[in-house]
């Protein structure tokens, strides 16, 4: 490429090494517990006709499809980076993430929908039974929680796993209050208002989750990272006349991305060359800003015009 293009990038390549793949294990521990609760519930919800427990399972069953994508996810993006993906499969952790969201939308609306079917046409619940099996999930829920602990700030996929854990814990608390308040009180509308708790917890949640994925999808900025401030920052740098087609956008958890043009005074890189330039570039934004791949273009002054008569 000539003088005036070159291209300067920052940190490392496009690995598959995203930020869901150190929690593989854990993820694998988490999912093996979800799907021996799930049944535990299921057949306690049966035993007991509580619908709160068989919201508690059906949530247990996004849960284990949302971990089992997440897995699926960290597969796909381990692989390579081929001449037609040159970015491999990273955005695969983004799409279960949108997938496992719907998934989670519409269970939480089923849960909503039969709890108010229960307060129509009331259906005596064992409080005995509840109390067993509710607590047998909540115990699996925190030991869950735990593993997901971290890997939940770093990765969305992770983080859709945890709030889908983070709901069904609350939900398991709502299933043994409701249990208690059926055993002392006989009151059966514990049971169907439990059910629209859980409702209610999973979709805010899964809600925030999707517009935080759909904002991946639709390449907006990386969350933290003010493009307003990026710009002033390249423009404070001696001899940088200008930047345009500055974009940061996100590839997949861990792995955000930037791109410009910068126009640089004839002077100062004849002074300081090209490559010193580029190094205070990618120092410059490298300091601020937590941007895993930088690609600056370095054009002289005038430079803009020629490139817009080119596409025109």
């Amino acid at each position: 490429m000539g003088a005036g293009h070159d291209h300067g990038h920052a940190h490392g390549g496009h690995g598959g090494g995203t930020a869901t793949s150190a929690y593989r294990g854990r993820l694998r521990v988490a999912l093996a517990i979800t799907l021996t609760v799930m049944v535990v519930e299921i057949v306690g919800g049966v035993v007991a006709d509580s619908l709160a427990l068989i919201a508690d399972a059906a949530h247990m069953a996004t849960d284990a499809v949302g971990l089992a994508m997440a897995l699926l996810a960290i597969h796909f993006a381990s692989r390579p980076a081929t001449g037609n993906r040159t970015f491999g499969f990273a955005r695969a952790e983004i799409l279960a993430a949108l997938a496992n969201c719907l998934l989670l939308l519409g269970v939480g609306g089923y849960v909503l929908y039969e709890a108010i079917q229960r307060f129509i046409d009331p259906v005596p619940t064992e409080g005995g039974l509840t109390i067993v099996f509710g607590a047998i999930g909540l115990v699996a829920n925190m030991i869950s929680l735990t593993l997901l602990m971290r890997g939940q700030k770093e990765s969305l996929n992770v983080r859709g796993a945890f709030l889908e854990v983070a709901a069904d814990a609350l939900g398991s608390v709502a299933v043994l209050i409701s249990a208690v308040v059926i055993l002392m009180t006989g009151w059966q509308a514990a049971d169907p208002i439990a059910s629209l708790l859980i409702g209610l917890m999973i979709v805010p949640r899964t809600v925030k989750l999707l517009r935080e994925t759909l904002d991946v999808l639709l390449e907006a900025a990386p969350k933290g990272v003010d493009m307003t401030e990026v710009r002033a920052h390249i423009l404070a740098l001696d001899g940088v006349e200008d930047v345009h087609d500055l974009h940061a956008w996100t590839i997949t958890s861990g792995m955000p991305v930037l791109s410009a043009h910068v126009v640089v005074s004839s002077e100062v890189l004849s002074a300081i060359g090209h490559e010193k330039m580029l190094h205070e570039l990618q120092g410059c934004l490298g300091d601020h800003f937590d941007v895993e791949h930088c690609t600056f273009q370095l054009e002289p002054s005038g430079h803009a015009e020629h490139e817009a008569r080119l596409c025109h």
